[in-house]
């Protein structure tokens, strides 16, 4: 808090220790980040995070995915920021009209096609 920060995000491979220990330490929000790993693509990390123990929260996201890990914290961030808000709501919107994009191309030229394509 004193750095100015808000909430941490932490990435963390095999045991996975570092989401926790940070949680441990501090009353910001914490959101981890389980890494895939060469044992158990990431299984490990991501049930060492999601298992924390009670008065230690860690909001997970799915392994590997930093991108929802930063989206959490801006959703975090938003409840005090106004402009945040508004700002998450027209990513939202961008990312509405991209799906909807996505299935206009797949009605058009039929699962098939468009899974070779995306390949």
């Amino acid at each position: 808090r004193r750095a100015g920060c808000a909430t941490v995000i932490a990435g963390a491979g095999g045991a996975a220790h570092l989401p926790g220990m940070v949680a441990a330490m501090t009353a910001l929000p914490v959101i981890g980040v389980p890494v895939k790993g060469s044992t158990l693509d990431g299984v490990d990390s991501l049930h060492s995070i999601v298992q924390m123990p009670r008065g230690i929260p860690v909001a997970t996201v799915a392994i590997n995915n930093g991108v929802n890990a930063g989206l959490l914290a801006v959703r975090i961030l938003s409840a005090g920021i106004p402009g945040l808000i508004g700002a998450m709501d027209e990513y939202m919107e961008e990312m509405e009209q991209e799906v909807l994009g996505k299935v206009e191309k797949l009605q058009e030229v039929g699962w098939e096609k468009y899974v070779v394509k995306k390949t």
